[in-house]
């Protein structure tokens, strides 16, 4: 009698496990929902791997893209051509620092300067 009362326990703790434990029918959507969240960091941090692999093969030694190197030695050395158009963009956001693009007036430009602002 002991014997069948510890079996139909042994049964019940399966059947509790089945349903509601850490890998049970209940479990199984959030298990599929972790799974999908894996597979798009996956896949940003493979977009992320080949951009860096597409830039280092613009650096190949035989094969250098003159754009790329007068970009690379502009930036390192703070330097510009008087008619190239410069965007200051936040590196931590990679967004325009400011909202303005058109043209300033004379008068535009002088107040800003010296109320000390920014645009």
């Amino acid at each position: 009698m002991g014997l069948a009362i510890a079996l139909l326990a042994f049964q019940g703790y399966l059947g509790y496990s089945a349903i509601s434990g850490q890998f049970g029918i209940e479990s199984r959507e959030a298990i599929h929902n972790d799974i999908q969240v894996l597979k798009d960091k996956s896949s940003a941090l493979q977009a992320e791997i080949d951009s860096f692999e597409h830039r280092n093969s613009l650096m190949n030694p035989r094969h250098l893209d003159p754009d790329i190197v007068t970009e690379r030695a502009r930036a390192l050395l703070n330097m510009a051509n008087a008619d190239d158009i410069l965007v200051m963009v936040d590196p931590t956001t990679g967004k325009p620092i400011s909202g303005k693009f058109e043209e300033l007036t004379d008068g535009e430009l002088i107040k800003i300067i010296e109320d000390g602002s920014t645009l």
